[in-house]
């Protein structure tokens, strides 16, 4: 599990490949990861935005940029955690995400930037 803590926000990711939805033979290797956000400021803050830079091991690069995570902008209030899953697919059997998410102090509207802790998407076979 990769975790990072940024403005008093704690990132924690977990991620494995998903054998059922991957096809290795025709180059498609598919990733789950689960992020938990925990707030551990004092201030209530809702999550605004995502940024993700996904890079697989041919040097292909691509950014995802939207609204929220999954479809909501969830808000935390000092304690709280808000947990989601999700996938990414990649053409080569490596490859690693990174990002940030844009918060949203929802008392002073200030807006800050979090940042994910980089991990790799790996194809088991490569473990070794």
């Amino acid at each position: 599990m990769k975790t990072l803590t940024t403005n008093g926000i704690t990132i924690q990711v977990e991620n494995h490949f998903l054998k059922e939805e991957s096809q290795p033979n025709e180059g498609r290797f598919c990733h789950a990861y689960r992020i938990t956000i925990l707030n551990e400021s004092s201030r209530t803050v809702q999550l605004m935005s995502r940024h993700w830079k996904i890079q697989d091991s041919n040097g292909s690069a691509r950014e995802v940029k939207g609204d929220g995570v999954i479809g909501q902008q969830p808000t935390l209030m000092p304690g709280q955690t808000h947990q989601y899953v999700s996938w990414c697919p990649l053409e080569t059997d490596i490859g690693e995400m990174s990002g940030t998410y844009q918060m949203r102090d929802v008392n002073t509207e200030e807006v800050f930037e979090v940042v994910v802790p980089a991990f790799r998407l790996l194809y088991p076979p490569r473990q070794n």
